[in-house]
């Protein structure tokens, strides 16, 4: 059932993804930008929506609280393509950096185009950085907030920590507050798999780390209580009365934590 339940959803969530954008085009591209929101927020929860109904893979993100009013960066932990679509119902005005050449898939470039993010030429990272620091100064003047996963690509749940420099150069440069949020999604959605496991998928946004600190000092701050945070999750779903499969790198920092034995 596992293998069929997943099969389902992952037809059912492209053909949502290809439909809502087919269907909600004439009225999209015709609204103002931030009244034009609702549609991906609309298809991103959506989308939660048929995994629960599908595989009875549930949701539940706590911490919305401690978003501030104002423009900030949001840092969350990536494992899974979860983590990509589930925060976005929750977020005023978020603003993504992405790959230039997603802007040229029909459709979805144009959407992308239309809510105006920041795409970057990912060939010189350090002209890339430039340029992202650059442009999100430019459009957190408008109160949004920057999305950015401090390790780049999706790492498998329990991983050594790999954080990049980037998400300590943009909050150096644009003194906003830095938002973590912790989750262990990678156990229910894997990344690179086709399975989507039942259970709870629970995320955390942290108490924000205020600017102005040193860089080191961010930068230990962040890793820190991410990691903590998702440790913590990590041990919660483990133990769980039907936990998900557990992956190789989960059950290594299991045993680190003293939760598994061999």
């Amino acid at each position: 059932m596992l293998i069929i339940r997943s099969a389902i959803f992952n037809v059912l969530f492209y053909l949502n993804l290809i439909l809502q954008m087919l269907f909600w085009t004439p009225i999209f591209f015709l609204l103002p930008r931030r009244k034009a929101w609702f549609v991906p927020k609309f298809w991103a929860a959506s989308s939660l929506w048929l995994q629960r109904l599908v595989t009875g893979g549930k949701s539940e993100i706590s911490g919305l609280e401690n978003l501030p009013d104002g423009p900030c960066i949001i840092a969350p932990k990536h494992q899974s393509f979860w983590d990509t679509i589930a925060f976005l119902p929750h977020i005023p005005d978020a603003l993504y950096i992405l790959k230039r050449e997603l802007m040229w898939i029909p459709f979805f470039g144009w959407y992308v185009a239309k809510m105006r993010m920041i795409p970057i030429n990912r060939g010189s990272r350090a002209k890339a950085l430039k340029q992202a620091v650059r442009k999100a100064r430019d459009l957190m003047r408008e109160n949004r907030q920057l999305i950015i996963y401090p390790e780049g690509t999706r790492r498998p749940p329990g991983a050594e920590p790999a954080y990049k420099y980037g998400i300590v150069e943009l909050y150096d440069q644009l003194q906003v507050p830095v938002v973590p949020v912790a989750h262990a999604a990678g156990l229910f959605w894997p990344r690179r798999k086709f399975l989507r496991h039942p259970g709870i998928i629970r995320a955390q946004f942290l108490p924000p780390i205020e600017p102005g600190l040193p860089r080191a000092v961010f930068q230990e701050r962040l890793l820190r209580e991410t990691e903590a945070a998702c440790d913590a999750m990590l041990v919660e779903a483990a133990t769980t009365e039907n936990p998900p499969p557990l992956p190789e790198t989960a059950r290594k920092r299991l045993r680190e934590l003293g939760v598994l034995n061999a």
